[in-house]
């Protein structure tokens, strides 16, 4: 499990200061890419090499609301890793009162930026992920 701790901004909330439904997705994309920098892969560098990592899938259950200022805790687990495709669990928390705000999943890929077929990553490329996401993938 990955943590990774945001505070809401203003321009993220609605006219109620209401975090709009749409930004729990950047969070999620927040901490997957914090995630997999921690897991030494960065993403720049798979971008220069014309990899791309697109959302197959995506689904977010919405249990309470976050407003304008609340500090939140997004968790991260990487549930499926392979040379070809990664899914992610995601819980995002209250940190001041330990809500559960949403429990969300993603699934993605790697393709290729200019044909859009799957491309298989080298198995060296995840070693460092694959230790990191070990209890993840166990638990999941």
């Amino acid at each position: 499990m990955f943590a990774y701790k945001r505070r809401v901004t203003f321009y993220e909330t609605d006219g109620m200061q209401v975090v709009h439904h749409a930004n729990y997705l950047r969070f999620m994309e927040e901490a997957r890419v914090e995630y997999f920098r921690a897991g030494g892969l960065e993403l720049n560098d798979l971008m220069e090499e014309g990899i791309v990592f697109p959302i197959v899938e995506v689904s977010v259950k919405y249990h309470k609301p976050a407003r304008y200022d609340d500090i939140l805790v997004v968790k991260a687990y990487l549930r499926r890793l392979d040379r070809a495709r990664f899914d992610f669990d995601y819980e995002i928390i209250n940190e001041k009162t330990g809500d559960l705000l949403i429990t969300g999943h993603t699934v993605n890929t790697y393709t290729d930026r200019k044909t859009g077929r799957i491309v298989r990553l080298p198995k060296e490329r995840l070693e460092k992920l694959f230790a990191l996401s070990e209890e993840d993938r166990k638990n999941g």
